[in-house]
């Protein structure tokens, strides 16, 4: 039997086991589960370090995968692509969000792909497709997709953890994330464990090399305060841990390797405080591109979607 889900809200898109504040009502018994994230990724150094509020304080391991920069728009850019996306109509979408969908028309259950009435990229993403090459991770980018989705927390949007397809999408997920701040929830569904290694220091935030590890500071649960003491690395289910990606206004975020094909990423409600766009750009997998089965199709597709003359689908 289908879990009891929304739907039917003025506004509402929800199907299914999905809901929003427009749909719930007074019924509901519980908001969708929020997980806590136990991890924070740090750009400075690739690693997911254990929250101070967690057990897994003092605690980090890599995170390969991402690649966030911040600023990569001005606010005067900002102001002028939100402009143009409100000159478009919005249309209702799951979990309280409102997209703008650029792109092929695809049935991804029975793969199914075809131009349909795909006009092209918005005409104001060809500057931000531009600015892409100066990112190291996306030499080569050229996104046959866009989607626009509006969060507003009196809508209660957010988005369920989840993989992006990858029998279309290829490797690299670009997001840029307008308005306001928000936190991306990344969790893992795998049964391997993952290894935590001790970091030197609060101050320092630096990965302790393989092997044993000393820390003073480590044995202060052991009751000898100040006495140097050897840790090793510890295992943990993945499923127990989670890492939040905090994505400033205005920054661009790639989500590739790892990160794309390992992690889930979510949006939860407690993390949109105030009206936020995501724009996600995506690229075509090796299917679709040179000397991929669908090769033709791919290059059909690419030439519609960088004229940058398209409107909403």
């Amino acid at each position: 039997m289908e879990a009891a889900g929304g739907g039917g809200g003025p506004g509402c898109g929800c199907k299914g086991i999905r809901s929003c504040l427009l749909c719930e009502g007074p019924a509901q018994a519980a908001p969708p589960p929020q997980g806590e994230d136990n991890f924070t990724y740090c750009p400075a150094t690739g690693l997911a370090k254990g929250n101070e509020c967690s057990e897994f304080a003092g605690w980090a391991f890599p995170f390969p995968g991402v690649f966030l920069m911040e600023e990569f728009i001005s606010e005067n850019e900002e102001s002028e692509i939100v402009g143009l996306m409100d000159q478009d109509d919005w249309k209702p979408s799951q979990s309280g969000r409102k997209k703008q969908d650029y792109g092929p028309k695809v049935n991804f259950k029975k793969q199914r792909l075809k131009a349909g009435s795909f006009t092209g990229l918005p005409s104001f993403s060809e500057k931000i497709v531009a600015q892409m090459k100066a990112c190291s991770v996306l030499g080569g980018f050229l996104p046959v997709e866009q989607c626009n989705l509006d969060y507003m927390p009196e809508r209660g949007s957010a988005i369920d953890p989840h993989f992006d397809d990858w029998w279309l999408w290829g490797e690299r997920l670009v997001s840029l994330n307008l308005l306001s701040k928000t936190v991306l929830s990344m969790s893992c569904d795998s049964e391997d464990d993952i290894q935590l290694f001790p970091t030197f220091s609060k101050e320092n935030g630096e990965l302790s090399p393989s092997g044993s590890f000393t820390r003073t500071s480590a044995c202060k649960n052991s009751g000898e305060e100040g006495i140097d003491c050897i840790l090793s690395p510890r295992l943990v289910p993945s499923k127990e841990v989670t890492v939040a990606i905090h994505l400033p206004q205005r920054s661009l975020v790639v989500l590739y390797g790892d990160a794309r094909y390992k992690w889930k990423h979510a949006i939860y409600r407690k993390h949109i405080e105030h009206r936020r766009i995501c724009v996600t750009f995506r690229e075509l997998s090796a299917e679709f591109s040179t000397g991929g089965r669908h090769e033709e199709l791919g290059k059909e597709l690419l030439e519609i979607a960088l004229s940058f003359q398209g409107r909403p689908v």
